[in-house]
């Protein structure tokens, strides 16, 4: 069990980048001869069995390199992920969890913004003037997650890939990238996912995250079975406000005008919500309801029409949605189809 400091930062709120269940994919390593560098993505907490044992010694759920002998190769070891959503950085965590005699001495992050698709081999030979420092080389321990927070220096700068450094060599469980993606722009014209995290949305509040987290109902793709989404506590008693309900609100990619939004309880067959409400909020605050209180069925995928024409016919500009469900329960996924205002192409491109 890692150590969890009794205050976590605030930007463990942001989306994980490199995730591979948002395309993150680790394209080179120096070394991984004893666990694989694939597992440092891996959204899953990193898990040990005490009893297995391969044919390259004790198995661990994380990237792990030889022993390096300075007259044999020297030097240290090296990971490159690619960003499953290029983005700003504002937070890493690199977690040693059940390395305890095999973590590395100290660690060290770099970032790179590199928009083209080169071999991991290729970006391995970059110079080194081309990545920025995250996370200088700072000592580490074992079993335990290390918080580092991104300077402003830095955290403004888009990046599309990351590289771990462990000096010289040893055990890395996982390694988390969270920050506010940045999208290209030339990707998002016409009627788009506005609350997609792949095109810069991203969750700003929620009510409860006691079994896991909104962000996952934004990220890519379907989801593969309940755990893929976002599952509350049961609630037993009414919130302050005299209601009893639980909710999230998604901040869209940019200002954009709502088609229609879809709303995915596949996998929740007995907890899934009673009714939801679906709630806009315009560029100065006000708010305007897009769906009544509508009853929602288990293991569904409900296309809700909105309402919130104008007098032109066209909807309001929005640039956040609140989903509220009655009385708890959970989703799968979460869209909110539309278009960006001019408004909102050009916040995107300044981001970008």
């Amino acid at each position: 069990m890692t150590d969890i400091p009794a205050t976590l930062p605030d930007f463990l709120t942001l989306p994980d980048l490199a995730n591979r269940d948002l395309a993150g994919s680790v394209v080179w390593a120096s070394d991984e001869a004893f666990a694989e560098r694939e597992n440092l993505i891996m959204p899953h907490e990193p898990l040990f069995d005490p009893a297995a044992f391969g044919n390259k010694g004790k198995v661990y759920d994380g990237w792990e390199t030889r022993r390096r002998r300075h007259a044999e190769i020297g030097g240290n070891d090296s990971a490159i992920v690619r960003l499953g959503v290029p983005g700003h950085i504002k937070g890493i965590v690199v977690d040693t969890a059940w390395f305890t005699g095999n973590y590395p001495p100290a660690v060290a992050v770099y970032g790179l913004t590199c928009d083209e698709y080169l071999t991991g081999a290729e970006l391995a030979a970059l110079p080194e003037d081309r990545w920025i420092p995250l996370v200088e080389p700072t000592p580490a321990q074992g079993n335990h997650k290390h918080y580092f927070e991104i300077s402003e220096e830095f955290a403004t700068r888009r990046v599309t890939h990351v590289r771990l450094d462990m000096l010289p060599d040893g055990g890395i469980a996982r390694l988390r990238v969270h920050g506010i993606p940045s999208p290209d722009p030339t990707f998002l014209a016409g009627t788009i996912d506005l609350a997609s995290v792949e095109n810069g949305a991203r969750v700003i509040e929620c009510s409860n995250t006691f079994y896991s987290s909104p962000n996952q109902v934004i990220g890519l793709g379907r989801a593969r079975n309940m755990g893929g989404g976002w599952e509350n506590a049961r609630r037993r008693e009414a919130g302050a406000d005299g209601t009893s309900l639980d909710y999230f609100t998604v901040r869209l990619a940019a200002e954009g005008r709502i088609r229609w939004i879809e709303v995915d309880t596949s996998y929740f067959v007995f907890n899934a919500p009673g009714d939801i409400d679906i709630i806009g909020v315009t560029a100065d605050g006000s708010t305007i309801p897009l769906l009544a209180k509508t009853s929602v069925l288990p293991d569904t995928r409900h296309r809700l029409q909105i309402t919130s024409e104008t007098e032109d016919g066209m909807s309001t500009p929005i640039v956040a949605v609140r989903l509220n469900v009655y009385p708890d329960g959970g989703l799968a996924r979460f869209r909110v189809w539309g278009e960006l205002t001019e408004m909102g192409a050009s916040q995107i491109a300044s981001f970008w």
